[in-house]
């Protein structure tokens, strides 16, 4: 019996893969595209994160620039330099980097012994 298709290394990606990751990033674009533009599996993606220390510097890096590309973004909808929808972006920010309106309540403890009064 065969050993099956040999493992996938970073060697099947794309020449200048680095650099093209981090310019999409830097334009905002997402895992999904950036995926798409390796043409590598959502499978094979995570398994570089996990195996593949280069790849995944690589991938940590482009978030942080595709986030700073949204929050700049953001920014001048705020500020009126650019023109667009501050609904959708506040949809993306939501769901792509986790923003939320406000943070959640945490309810907090007192350590306090009740008071007794003593009415006699």
């Amino acid at each position: 019996m065969g050993a099956g298709r040999p493992k996938k290394t970073l060697d099947c990606l794309p020449d200048g893969w680095q650099e093209l990751v981090i310019a999409m990033a830097k334009e905002g674009a997402s895992d999904v595209e950036i995926r798409a533009e390796l043409d590598i599996s959502d499978d094979l993606w995570y398994r570089f994160i996990e195996e593949e220390p280069e790849f995944s510097l690589t991938i940590k890096r482009a978030k942080r620039y595709c986030q700073a590309w949204w929050e700049k973004h953001g920014r001048k909808l705020a500020t009126g330099e650019s023109n667009g929808n501050p609904a959708s972006w506040m949809f993306n920010m939501k769901n792509r980097f986790k923003w939320r309106d406000r943070p959640e309540e945490v309810p907090v403890k007192f350590d306090i012994p009740p008071i007794v009064i003593n009415t006699k």
